[in-house]
């Protein structure tokens, strides 16, 4: 819908965003996750258009086409959200849909805009990282990249940097069966579809591309406290996790959930942390403009 658009923050910095599915339809704020970029919106474009959503994607501060911001926080999200639905959209409701890392910036935002965030979808989201006693229930690359943020946060700084010149190129297409492994069946089985391989890899090429701080500060954010408690959170929730998602287990899930006082949940067997949007999406969404 008109590729790349730009607001103007009061810092003198710039978010980019794009439109996806009804550009008439019921507006909804997407939240991209991490490592990703406003791209990922792509996801939600045919369900979209069927139900007359109009989804409105926004990159966060340092991702792809928005301006970095040094050492910014959770709890600066809103206003910008808030900015982009008085400045672009006009309007004074809306929803959220928020997927993996974009959980925690769709719950800030419902959070500090009660009135006006009308609901929130979470699809295989992020939990608050800082208030769990047990990290079992995370990827063990995200478990690994916490320990180093504790004991070695200047080699994972350079790892992040080594990383970055690999992680703007575009997977070869002969490549993907060897990536795909590394990935539960399920979640390989729906990426195997080059359209939504390219809707999830694409978005991420685009964050890196931005810069690497960027892609560090947003990893920041989610080991911090959140800055507020779950369950302050008092919009309605419907939270969306697959049983077999190995980046957040359905069992962090289970906690999240019971923390949120206006919740519900939808456990999904037989779908796994990419899985789940990708194959959800028309549900979820029809469950989001429902409330």
């Amino acid at each position: 819908m008109g590729g790349e658009r730009l607001i103007q923050l009061e810092n003198g910095g710039q978010i980019a965003f794009e439109e996806y599915g009804d550009p008439t339809g019921t507006p909804v704020v997407f939240c991209h996750g991490w490592p990703s970029s406003r791209t990922m919106a792509q996801l939600t474009d045919d369900a979209a258009r069927q139900l007359c959503i109009r989804i409105i994607s926004p990159d966060r501060p340092g991702i792809s086409g928005s301006s970095f911001q040094p050492n910014r926080k959770l709890l600066e999200w809103p206003p910008i959200v808030e900015r982009l639905v008085d400045d672009h959209l006009g309007v004074a409701k809306f929803r959220m849909l928020a997927i993996s890392g974009g959980a925690p910036y769709a719950y800030v935002t419902a959070r500090s805009m009660p009135k006006r965030v009308q609901a929130i979808a979470i699809a295989s989201g992020a939990p608050p990282i800082a208030d769990l006693a047990d990290h079992s229930g995370l990827l063990r690359l995200y478990r690994w990249m916490l320990k180093f943020r504790r004991t070695s946060p200047q080699l994972l700084r350079m790892l992040f940097h080594i990383g970055q010149p690999f992680a703007v190129r575009r997977i070869p297409i002969r490549l993907r069966p060897l990536i795909l492994k590394f990935l539960h069946p399920y979640d390989a089985a729906v990426l195997r579809d080059n359209a939504a391989f390219e809707a999830c890899f694409e978005s991420a090429r685009r964050a890196w591309r931005g810069s690497v701080e960027g892609i560090m500060i947003d990893a920041q954010v989610y080991a911090e406290p959140w800055g507020f408690k779950l369950e302050d959170v008092d919009v309605p929730v419907r939270l969306w996790h697959g049983l077999q998602d190995r980046a957040f287990s359905f069992r962090v899930a289970e906690e999240v959930a019971k923390r949120l006082p206006n919740c519900k949940a939808r456990y999904i067997d037989k779908v796994g942390h990419y899985s789940l949007p990708i194959r959800y999406m028309r549900e979820i969404l029809t469950d989001l403009i429902a409330v």
